[in-house]
C-alpha cells in the first residue's frame, strides 16, 4: 500500500468507499480492485439481528476489525458514536481496533449531541491515535434534526478543530447544499452515493469521498430473496460468483491473507 488512506482522499477523483459487513464481503471488495474499505454499522448489526445505532456492534467491530486489519488494503471501520458518552473510553476502544481510519457520529439513539461533546471524543481519539483517519459524522441531514446548511458546517468546523481528518454528511444530496457544504468544510467532504449525480459531477462539486452505505448489504438480501423467489417462481435466477472462486479466496484469506487479491 503506497498510498496512505490520508493521500487516498487527495486524488483526482473522489474515493469511493465501499462497506463490508463481514469477511466474505470485504474480500468481494478487494478482489474488485478497491484500496480501502469501510464497515457499514447497519450491516453489522442487522447480521447480529439488532438495529442500527444502538451501540450493539462495539465486540463483532472489535473482531472484525482483527480479521480485516490481515488484508493488503486500507481498512476503515464504522463505529456508530463510539460506543460510550466518555470519550477517553472512545479513545481506549479506538486504539484497540488497530485499522487506518474510523468513522464516528455524532448522534446517539438517534438524536443529536452537543456539538462540544463530540468534539471531545474526536480530540481524544486523535491524542491516542494520531495518525488515524477519524471521519467525523454530522448526522443533521441524515435525521433531519436542525437540517441546515449553517448548522452542519458549525458542527464541522468544531470537528475539524479538533482534529478530525474528514467530514461526513449523510442525507445531504442537492448539488447547491453540497457545494457550500465542500466550501464551508476545511477537511474532505464524504457523502453517500448521490443517484443521478455521477463521480464527476460530485467532484466537481467538491466532494472527496463517496460511500455505498448499507446499500450493498441492503442489495446483497435482496438478490437473496430474488433468487429463492426467482426458483419458486419459475422467473430468472440472478447471476452468483462461483463456488469454486469464492471458496478459493477463503482458503488463500486464511492460508496467506496479505496475498491477497
Amino acid at each position: 500500500m503506497s498510498v496512505t488512506f490520508h493521500e487516498l482522499h487527495h486524488g483526482e477523483r473522489p474515493l469511493v468507499l465501499p462497506n463490508a459487513w463481514d469477511v466474505p464481503s470485504a474480500l468481494a471488495f478487494l478482489h474488485a480492485g478497491f484500496a480501502a474499505i469501510g464497515t457499514t454499522s447497519f450491516g453489522v448489526a442487522s447480521s447480529l439481528g439488532r438495529p442500527d445505532g444502538r451501540r450493539s456492534t462495539r465486540e463483532a467491530n472489535l473482531a472484525l476489525a482483527r480479521e480485516l486489519s490481515r488484508l493488503p488494503c486500507h481498512i476503515t471501520m464504522d463505529i456508530e458514536d463510539g460506543y460510550a458518552d466518555e470519550p477517553e473510553i472512545v479513545a481506549e476502544y479506538v486504539a484497540e481496533l488497530g485499522v487506518a481510519g474510523i468513522n464516528i457520529e455524532d448522534s446517539t439513539a438517534e438524536r443529536l449531541v452537543a456539538p462540544h461533546a463530540f468534539a471531545a471524543k474526536v480530540a481524544a481519539v486523535k491524542a491516542r491515535c494520531p495518525g488515524l483517519f477519524v471521519n467525523a459524522r454530522v448526522d443533521t441531514f441524515w435525521l433531519g434534526q436542525d437540517a441546515t446548511v449553517a448548522s452542519s458546517l458549525e458542527r464541522a468546523a468544531a470537528y475539524a478543530e479538533a482534529g478530525a481528518d474528514g467530514v461526513f454528511v449523510p442525507g445531504a444530496a442537492e448539488p447547491a447544499v453540497l457545494r457550500e457544504l465542500a466550501a464551508g468544510i476545511p477537511v474532505p467532504l464524504n457523502v453517500l452515493v448521490v443517484p443521478g449525480l455521477s463521480l464527476d459531477e460530485l467532484a466537481a462539486l467538491g466532494v472527496r469521498r463517496v460511500s455505498t452505505g448499507s446499500l450493498p448489504y441492503r442489495a446483497a438480501l435482496h438478490a437473496a430473496v430474488a433468487v429463492a423467489a426467482g426458483v419458486r417462481d419459475g422467473r430468472a435466477i440472478p447471476e452468483a460468483t462461483p463456488y469454486p472462486d469464492l471458496q478459493a479466496r477463503l482458503v488463500r484469506y486464511e492460508q496467506s491473507p496479505g496475498s491477497l487479491p
